[in-house]
Parts: C-alpha cells; sequence; structure tokens
C-alpha cells in the first residue's frame, strides 16, 4: 500500500457560533466543539484511507481561549503517522472576531481513529508521508504519543514502551 502525503488528509472546517451552541455565559460550549473536531478528524483520517473510519481515542483536550458567541470557528485536522489500521490526526481550532477583526488559537488535540472493513473490522491503512517541517516533528512524536496511550488504556506495559523508555533512559 502506497504512503500518502500527510497534506492529502488536510480538513479544514468552518462553522459560526450561534446562541443554540453557547453556555450562559455566551461561549461556545466545550461539548459542541469537541463534537465539530470529531467530524474534522474523522474527514481527514476518512480521506487519509478511503473507509469508513471510528473514532478509537481522544488525547487531552485544553481549552486556551473561548470561543464567543457570533465568532467563526476554523478546525484544520490532519493525518499526522499512520500505524497499522489505526492513524492519528492532529487538530488546531482557531476563532475568530469579524467584529474586531482578529484570530486567536482556542485549542489543539490529537485523535486516533481505526480505518474498517466493509464487515466493521479493523484494516490496513496506508502510511503517512511527512514533507514540511511541522509535519515531520509531529509524525516523530506520533510513536511516543501512541505508546502513552496504549499504557494509559492497558494495552501495553510500560517497560514495552521502548520510544518513551528511551527519552528518559539512557543506555
Amino acid at each position: 500500500m502506497k504512503a500518502k502525503r500527510a497534506e492529502d488528509s488536510l480538513i479544514i472546517m468552518t462553522e459560526l457560533v450561534l446562541p443554540n451552541d453557547t453556555n450562559h455565559f455566551g461561549n461556545l460550549m466545550g461539548g459542541r466543539l469537541m463534537y465539530w473536531m470529531d467530524i474534522a478528524a474523522g474527514l481527514a483520517a476518512g480521506k487519509h484511507c478511503n473507509a469508513p473510519v471510528v473514532t478509537a481515542s481522544v488525547d487531552n483536550i485544553s481549552f486556551q481561549s473561548a470561543i464567543k458567541l457570533g465568532n467563526v470557528v476554523h478546525i484544520e485536522a490532519k493525518v499526522t503517522r499512520a500505524f497499522n489500521t489505526s492513524m492519528e490526526v492532529y487538530i488546531k481550532v482557531w476563532g475568530e472576531d469579524h467584529t474586531h477583526q482578529y484570530r486567536y488559537k482556542s485549542n489543539e488535540a490529537y485523535y486516533t481513529f481505526v480505518a474498517l472493513d466493509p464487515n466493521g473490522k479493523p484494516r490496513p491503512v496506508p502510511g503517512v508521508e511527512p514533507v514540511s517541517e511541522e509535519e515531520k516533528k509531529l509524525f516523530d512524536g506520533a510513536l511516543r504519543r501512541r505508546q502513552l496511550r496504549l499504557i494509559l488504556s492497558g494495552k501495553m506495559k510500560p517497560d514495552e514502551a521502548a520510544e518513551l523508555k528511551a527519552l528518559f533512559i539512557k543506555d
């Protein structure tokens, strides 16, 4: 299976924050943003592997800046690395205030998706070919993030995480 460039999976999704999307402070509700992020990440993963995908995990999501009622939300999602049947997707979220004419970072996160065959079973996915410096950095860190996810979910023992151990233990 031929590897694909990371940039080929890029999805940019734009939403307008309406009253039904906000809490009583006039800020976009975190759950609504996570919903939109999941859609964007799923589209990027599906675009990469040309198959149906399901969310396997979501890493920590920290909200840096609130997005207010009437602002625009821009969500950028791109596959950073593919493993056997799973893909890591990096997401950046920006808010944009058209009234005051500025754009600001709201948050970022990593999602993991698994590709499915017609029987609903995991299927192999193409590799990722990073090109830009940012893509290479994200690609290189993806294995460590994956090992950490697997340890936290109980699917890997800490002493099996060679990439993580290499950060702390020098031979």
